[in-house]
């Protein structure tokens, strides 16, 4: 399926990951499952951020589905900067868009769905409206 490919611009937030050696395969590319952790530095600056918390009491947050796409290698050394932004805000779960770029060029586009849940019933639960109007800060414009 082909999808958008947006600039590191069009981003609400950017961050960054410095590439490690140990990220590499022997052929000297990141090793796919690397990408994850890239974009779960990029996702834990909006979900976990102290200064505005999102989490209702004993709550935590699930990731439900994750589509990956790989665009291009990423090489070492050097480091991937990271575009985040949320595409939809839901009863219980946001979808967020992501993209990896190294050197300014694309590399890797990702969807994921998080869900909040209750900790004792692992069921989903309503995000507070509160986390909502958080939440609007980081919508991307389609």
């Amino acid at each position: 399926m082909e999808h958008k490919l947006f600039k590191l611009a069009d981003f609400p937030l950017k961050s960054f990951d410095k590439i490690r050696y140990s990220d590499t395969d022997r052929q000297g590319h990141v090793n796919n499952s690397v990408f994850s952790s890239f974009l779960e530095t990029g996702r834990v600056e909006i979900l976990y951020n102290k200064s505005i918390p999102l989490l209702s009491e004993n709550c935590s947050f699930v990731i439900a589905s994750l589509a990956l796409d790989f665009l291009q290698e990423i090489t070492w050394p050097g480091q991937v900067e990271i575009g985040t932004g949320i595409l939809k805000i839901g009863n219980s779960s946001i979808r967020i868009l992501q993209m990896l770029y190294q050197n300014d060029l694309p590399v890797a586009r990702s969807e994921t769905v998080i869900v909040h849940i209750q900790d004792e019933s692992s069921k989903s639960y309503p995000l507070s409206e509160d986390a909502k109007n958080i939440l609007k800060r980081w919508l991307i414009n389609l």
